[in-house]
Order: structure tokens, then C-alpha cells, then sequence
């Protein structure tokens, strides 16, 4: 459990949070009507939630919250193990327009934590790898631990952070 820091302006963006309110600004502009609000923070809420639940991870009462004011998310539930604690924080984390994770989840399984590793640019797996496991060649546990987020262990962008399994 704890709180864990990301880039705001950096992820996924499953939110449209400022295409909308840019939208809505130069629909003000045009129609002089009011500018409609951004999503609800439990709109957002529950677009983190959804896209926890799309990494198909073992964790009961899942549950997400979400403050716009400060971009910090809060999950809390049961998972079955640490992997699947850390994914969900990730799989939250690097989403544009969150900020912080506050983690409230509980682990059935107790493991050491992986160490969370935020990419640099000119960074790859196999560079990381060379770097934490002494081995380019371990590229594959970084990948693995980090799907289903990765598609490809040669999709990674500056700024998103990943989890690196203990060797």
C-alpha cells in the first residue's frame, strides 16, 4: 500500500478531458452558449475501473476513485497477488490525467514488491534489462510482467513506468 507518483501529460488517454473541454470552448466561441463541464469525476472513475478490469487481473471488490481537482486515483479490493496489485496500479498510472495512485489494496499472497522503473528516452527492454539484470537477454521478464499494458516489448514511450520483476 502506498501512493505512487506518474507524469500527468504522459499515458494512455482514455478520457478526452481536454479535447472536450477545447471542444466545448470553441463550440462557446462559436455559438456564445456556455461551455459544458469536463466528465464526472465518477465518469473517470469509472474508466480507470474498466480498464483495470481489461487487464484481467485476480482482484475481488475492486473499486476506483477519482479526484479531478488533484489527477490522483485511489484503488482499493482484495488481489490474489502482488503482480496483480502492481499491474492495476500501472494500468491506471499511465493514463494521462493521473497524477498519483493512492493504493489500498490488499494481497492474499505476499511477495517482495517489483521496483517501478519510469522509461527514459532512448531506453528499450532490452537496455533496462541490461541495466537491472545485468543481461539484455532478460527483456522478456520486463515484457511479461508488464502485459497485458504491452503489446510489444518494442512499444514503450518516455515517461510511462514499469514494473521490473525482482531478479
Amino acid at each position: 500500500m502506498g501512493i505512487f507518483s506518474f507524469a500527468k501529460d504522459i499515458g494512455d488517454k482514455i478520457f478526452h478531458r481536454d479535447d472536450a473541454k477545447k471542444e466545448t470552448e470553441s463550440q462557446a466561441d462559436a455559438n456564445k452558449a456556455p461551455a459544458a463541464g469536463e466528465p464526472s469525476a465518477q465518469s473517470v472513475a469509472n474508466l480507470l475501473l474498466k480498464r483495470i478490469q481489461q487487464q484481467n487481473l485476480n482482484i475481488t471488490n475492486l473499486k476506483v476513485k477519482y479526484n479531478a481537482t488533484t489527477d490522483t486515483a485511489e484503488i482499493s479490493g482484495n488481489a490474489e497477488t502482488q503482480a496483480d496489485r502492481e499491474k492495476a496500479i500501472i494500468a491506471i498510472g499511465n493514463v494521462q490525467n493521473v497524477a498519483k495512485v493512492i493504493d489500498n489494496i490488499d494481497i492474499k499472497q505476499d511477495a517482495p514488491e517489483s521496483t517501478m522503473y519510469t522509461v527514459k528516452s532512448g531506453d528499450s527492454l532490452s537496455k533496462i534489462a541490461q541495466e537491472v539484470y545485468g543481461s539484455a537477454n532478460e527483456y522478456n521478464k520486463i515484457f511479461e510482467a508488464n502485459k497485458p499494458m504491452l503489446s510489444s516489448p518494442d512499444k514503450i514511450y518516455p515517461g510511462q513506468v514499469l514494473r521490473i520483476p525482482k531478479p
